[in-house]
Parts: C-alpha cells; structure tokens; sequence
C-alpha cells in the first residue's frame, strides 16, 4: 500500500521548474534572502555527467553563522557574493531525482547520500554550501568535482533504514569523531626541514637524537642556531654522512625558510619560543627538551594549533627522540580518567559529552561547565541516567554561580586528564589550561581564529608531559566510520536534535543558532508543508503523534521523523 512517505522515498515524481534557495548576499542576516525570503530560479540542468539531488534534511551548523558574519571575508568565499550569492548548508541527508545520461549504470533514481562538504577537486576547495550551492534549497546539483574529487567520491550511500536527520548529522559527528582519532608524529619528519635550537651560552648537556636522524629515517634539511658546539659536530658528521643539507642560522628572527616541520629547543626559553613558532608548517612540531622550567609563561597561537595541527611536544631527557615517543601525544580520551567540558552545553559539546559517556572504556568523571542554565539543565536531564548506569561521576555546573563556582574548584583541585575546550575564546583556555594533570590533553576543539594567543605555561610540556591538540572538519574516513557507527546502532545523531522547520524557517534557524537559543541541533527539512522553528517538547501539543514516538519525550527518533513526513509532506 503506497503513502506520502513511500512516494516521496521512490522520488519518482515529476520535477518542479523552479528551484528555490536560500541566497546570501553578503554579511549580515540583511543580507539572506530576497526582499527578506526565499528566492525561486529555474531549476539546474542535469547533464550526462551530473546528478540532480533532493535536500531531504539539512542541520543548521555554527559555521554557517561564521559565513553569515563575515560574508566575502570568509576565508572559503572567493567571489562576489552580490553577483553569485553563497547558498549554505552543508549538513546534508540527499536522494537522487535525475541522473546523467553517462552514469545510469552506477546511479538511480531514489539513490540516498549524505556527503563529505569539504570537497577538493584539482588542488582546490569548492565545499559543499560554501564554493557549491549547499542545503539550503530544495534542489543541488552534484557534477564531477564531487563524483570524482582528489580523494574520490564524496557521496556515502546511505541504507534504506537510516533516518535522513541522522544521515544529515553525520558531518557534524564525523568532526567529533574525528577530534579524538588523530594520529600524530612521533619523530622528525622524515624529508622535511628540522631547525635546533640551542638556548643557553653555557649549555654542556650530552645530546642526542637516537631515532628519526639515521638511515632509516632523516630529515632533508637542517637548521643550525647556537647548538652547542659537541652537539652540532656530531649533527654535521651525522647530516654529511646522510647527504642531509645543514644551514647556519645566526638570527632566528631571520631563518631563511618561511616553513619548518619541527623545531627543537634545547633550553627553556619563552622569549625563542614566541619568536619562532610562527614558523611552523602545517602539521608542525615544536619539541623542547629542559629540565629547568622558563621564567614565565608563553603566548602560543592556539588558532594554528586548533586549524593547523601544530603540537608541542617535550621532555627532561637530552635524547630529542624521547622528547616525541616518550610520551606521545594522545588524542583519545582517558580511559577511566577525569575529563572536562568547556561550554559543554552547545550543539557540539553535546556531541562531545555524548560520546565520552557511550564510550566501551569511558572517562570515570565527566564534568559540564557551561554558562546557560536552561542548556546545562537539558543536558544532564538528556545523559545523567545513561551516565550513572555506567558509573559515571557525572556533573553539571555553571561557574557563575556561586555554589557551582565552588563545587568545580573541588574538581580542579585534583585536575583533568582531557579538557575539551569548545569555547573560542583565548582567556577561557589560559585559564583551564592550568588544571591539567601530568601526561594531560587539552583540546582546542573550538574554531578559534588563527592568530588568536592565549598564554600557556610551556613548562609543563616537557616537565608534565602535557600536550595541547585541536581538530578542525573531518575526512571521508570519518565520514565512514560515523555513518557505520550510526546504522550499527551504536551512535545515535538523532540525539543532537533540539529544534526542527521548513525551509521558510532557515533564516530563524540560524539567528537561534547564532544566538544559542537551543541546547542542541536545528534541522531543516526542505520538502515539508510550511512550519515555524519549532523545540521538540512543543510537538506535544502540535503533533501529539510525531510526539509520542520521541523517546522519553525528548529525543529524535527514525519513527518520530516517519510520522512526522507523513504528516508534513504535501
């Protein structure tokens, strides 16, 4: 027996003339729409090597704020927004409708996605909602940039039994995800550009690097700046003999390579510290090796650490390759550990706290700090008892209460094994930065800008062990694992949702998200009858039925969405 929900997943119908589209003009929400609404253009043409996609649902991204802010001043704007508007939306759940002549043999009518956004074609970005019209529209068009990209296809098929809000959501869990599977270097980088420098006149420590600098592996060019002098013959023998290129360098304001993979510092010294981290490439590591702690503490670009990968590494011994695989940095959360999440009630940190307590071998004391009560009271109503089942100590505070003030000094009296930072801001991350545990993480999950410095005691680096990590986007790879993880079943998008609407609805969608109006996701769904932004407690009393399939009342489920398209398709 066919219904709405069977016809609208069959997608056999005819397709409109008209597309419609929400077009961004510029900065400013003045700016989103014409005339303040939607505008309808024709619809794409299909050619043979293209696809025409439907946007089932499209989650409504923090990100997408950033472009609303900045509008041509974002980084990933090329053009002129006023000529060629940006239409956002990267957050996608996609059926096919049409399909080119050339590739009916590998698609299909009714065919569903979700995609990778940041997608690179030819060496150059055209991500999806940002260089491509993305998910807020009704219609897409997928050519060859995204059928057959740098890194292949950056369409995953979805399952018939996976719901289009958790297909959309898994690119933004794909970044959660991601944050915690990096894996990072352990030695110098083989072929790159190393650069020693020496930090004291009078420095008689027996150096020496005894991995990463041998015929295995080596770096391709070294930089020499005040390397005391029995450590700097044996580097000379040791780069000649290995036909590394060595490269004197008095003043290293002036190095004469803008770009080095790993810089090693033999001595405590914040001043060099600030003077030649700029120079770090992408991927970059900074290994000091002391065992005397410096005079003050560092400011450090935690934008290049969040956005470029850039780690600093450490230790006490004067082997430099202890100074990476002694105690290398670790990305995943501590098992039975004590992790703490900054501005743990937003969207994403929800995600965040989500994990870490659904985790097989999770952290044994969860604390959420947040400064919005009515956000902090839904997320421990959502995952205290999933918690507490698992002995999880799991706690709940807003800091500029007194009270709660004072019971999280109690927690930072005995510090963290992982703090998550998923707030943008230099003084938050100083200040939580200071309860790390020895061989401690902290995560710079938040998109701070680059060039944004927050002052970091670099001691602790080689003393404690700490590190300090960042993560921003995710790969295809990501994308697999989340969407295996999500149609196994053992992670729920679903649980992300706080608030859903048509299309007519973006524009208050993303002044909510702006604003951080909801404790988690907004969703839109392109194809539904008109609706207003809408919380999901308020289905109880405007649809009771999609209501009654929420779980506890709260939560989005594959059956709560099956009534609700049954309802709202036209």
């Amino acid at each position: 027996m066919s219904d709405k929900l069977t016809d609208y997943r069959a997608a056999q119908e005819p397709l409109p003339k008209e597309n419609v589209i929400w077009p961004l003009y510029g900065a400013g929400i003045d700016n989103l729409g014409q005339d303040g609404g939607m505008l309808n253009r024709p619809m794409p043409e299909c050619g043979p090597d293209q696809l025409i996609v439907r946007h089932d649902a499209c989650g409504i991204c923090f990100s997408d704020v950033k472009i609303l802010r900045l509008g041509p001043e974002h980084p990933r704007i090329s053009r002129d927004m006023k000529t060629r508007p940006v239409v956002m939306g990267h957050e996608v759940a996609m059926t096919v409708v049409k399909v080119g002549d050339r590739l009916k043999d590998r698609y299909h009518v009714g065919d569903r996605f979700t995609i990778q956004a940041d997608i690179i074609a030819g060496g150059i970005g055209v991500a999806y909602g940002y260089e491509m019209d993305g998910g807020f529209s009704k219609y897409g068009l997928v050519d060859q940039r995204v059928l057959n990209g740098d890194e292949g296809n950056y369409l995953l098929p979805v399952t018939d039994d996976t719901g289009v809000v958790e297909s959309a959501l898994v690119e933004p869990w794909a970044c959660v995800v991601a944050a915690y599977r990096l894996e990072y270097r352990t030695a110098l980088k083989a072929g790159g550009t190393t650069w020693i420098i020496g930090a004291g006149a009078n420095d008689h420590r027996p150096y020496t690097i005894s991995a990463g600098f041998d015929e295995r592996s080596h770096p391709g060019r070294l930089l020499l700046t005040r390397v005391p002098s029995p450590f700097a013959g044996w580097l000379k023998d040791r780069a000649q003999a290995l036909g590394i290129e060595v490269i004197e360098v008095d003043d290293p304001a002036q190095p004469p390579v803008d770009k080095v993979d790993d810089i090693v510092l033999l001595g405590a010294d914040a001043d060099l510290v600030e003077l030649v981290s700029p120079h770090l490439a992408d991927g970059g590591a900074f290994a000091i090796v002391a065992d005397a702690p410096m005079a003050r503490q560092a400011q450090i670009d935690v934008g290049r650490v969040h956005y470029n990968r850039w780690i600093y590494v450490g230790g006490t011994d004067p082997d430099v390759a202890k100074a990476y695989f002694d105690k290398p940095v670790r990305s995943p959360l501590k098992e039975g550990g004590a992790a703490w999440f900054v501005g743990a009630a937003g969207p994403m940190g929800r995600m965040h706290v989500q994990r870490a307590i659904e985790l097989p071998q999770p952290p044994s004391i969860v604390v959420c700090t947040d400064v919005s009560d009515h956000r902090l009271e839904d997320l421990r109503q959502t995952f205290e008892a999933d918690a507490v089942a698992k002995g999880i100590e799991f706690v709940c505070l807003n800091p500029a209460n007194v009270d709660a003030a004072a019971k999280l000094e109690r927690y930072q009296a005995s510090k963290f094994d992982d703090i998550v930072v998923l707030v943008p801001v230099a003084k938050i991350i100083t200040d939580v930065s200071q309860y790390l545990r020895p061989d401690g993480v902290l995560n710079v999950f938040a998109g701070v800008a680059r060039g944004t410095m927050a002052e970091l005691d670099v001691s602790d680096v080689y003393l404690k062990g700490t590190r300090w990590i960042g993560q921003s986007g995710s790969t295809i790879a990501d994308m697999r694992i989340t969407l295996s993880q999500t149609e196994g079943g053992t992670l729920s998008p679903n649980r992300a949702v706080a608030a859903i609407g048509s299309l007519s609805a973006f524009r208050d969608g993303l002044k909510a998200v702006q604003d951080a109006v909801f404790p988690g996701k907004v969703v839109i769904f392109p194809h539904i009858k008109e609706m207003p932004l809408t919380p999901l407690p308020e289905l109880k009393d405007k649809m009771p039925t999609v209501y009654a399939k929420l779980r506890d009342g709260r939560e989005w489920t594959v059956e709560a969405e099956e009534e609700f398209f049954r309802l709202m398709l036209p």
